[in-house]
């Protein structure tokens, strides 16, 4: 019998260390890592708040992990140990996320990998968001000039009040971008890789007006070679149409060259066409997607 997903009410060091060597086992294998950074970093800060973490558990071993976000639309990820695979394990765990969750829980499957894709479908659910990562080559990057009357200049601690509402601002469609608090800010700034001198921020005369934080993957502790990614970027509702967007972009892309790096990424909602337009303009093509899946809305209303 497969075995079920433990709900932890904490998540002990010992099953951190396993389920972070589980994860990069499963993105050896699958070339794509199943959590977001959202999960990890809450994942290693042992379980916190109102999120829920479960482990599958095999002779004492963990060979599944399940991740789901509180509210009322909770968000939830999970993946199964290579060795694990092909015993309908990834089917039952998905059962019983959607019966902790709810029926309005959305899942993520990431990479578009088909067998995780099939499991989201054979359980009823219908693709209803795709993430994707686009990537361009950092040679032949073009200077795009700054608006008028806006500068440029590194993240400082005191910017984090008005980047918290501008990101708020900017990103008000997409709650798990726009809804970032201080404490989600400070996690981030806490981390190894971060950069100030890659954290740029765009001031008008009204304040700040725009922002592109970089961020630099890989290197001698990986598999792969270091990129470079748009990690964040926006701009205010007042300077869209500038050019700004563009400008900073570019500005970026040029601080990841100088770092020796040779390519660059970054993740765009597909329903975000103003931003899929711009990236493409400025000579990003899409690599692969990140995939959510629901319940239709009637099934939803009719299991709650």
């Amino acid at each position: 019998m497969t075995p079920a997903i433990e709900w932890l009410d904490g998540v002990r060091p010992q099953d951190i260390t396993a389920i972070d060597a589980m994860l990069d086992r499963v993105s050896a294998a699958d070339g794509v890592s199943s959590l977001s950074e959202h999960t990890y970093l809450h994942l290693l800060a042992g379980g916190s708040g109102e999120d829920r973490h479960g482990v599958v558990r095999e002779d004492g071993r963990i060979v599944g992990y399940a991740f789901v976000s509180a509210g009322e639309e909770p968000v939830a990820e999970f993946l199964v140990d290579p060795a694990a695979r092909g015993r309908g394990l990834g089917s039952r765990m998905l059962a019983e996320i959607l019966e902790a969750g709810g029926s309005r829980v959305r899942i993520w499957a990431h990479g578009q990998l088909p067998a995780a894709e099939s499991i989201a479908t054979h359980a009823g659910m219908r693709p209803v968001r795709r993430l994707c990562r686009y990537t361009r080559s950092l040679t032949d990057i073009p200077q795009v000039r700054m608006p008028e009357g806006v500068s440029v200049r590194r993240f400082e601690p005191d910017d984090a009040p008005a980047w918290l509402a501008l990101n708020a601002e900017a990103f008000v469609d997409l709650p798990d971008q726009g809804s970032w608090a201080a404490a989600d800010l400070s996690e981030r700034l806490a981390q190894s890789w971060f950069d100030p001198e890659g954290f740029l921020l765009a001031f008008d005369e009204h304040g700040l007006v725009g922002f592109h934080w970089t961020k630099v993957h890989g290197g001698a502790a990986h598999a792969h070679e270091r990129t470079g990614e748009v990690y964040v970027l926006a701009v205010a509702r007042r300077a869209r149409g500038t050019g700004l967007g563009s400008a900073l972009t570019m500005q970026g892309l040029h601080y990841l060259r100088g770092l020796g790096l040779r390519t660059v990424m970054l993740y765009v909602d597909l329903r975000n066409a103003g931003a899929v337009a711009m990236y493409e303009r400025l000579g990003f093509a899409c690599a692969d997607c990140d995939v959510q899946f629901a319940l239709p809305a009637r099934q939803a209303e009719q299991t709650d």
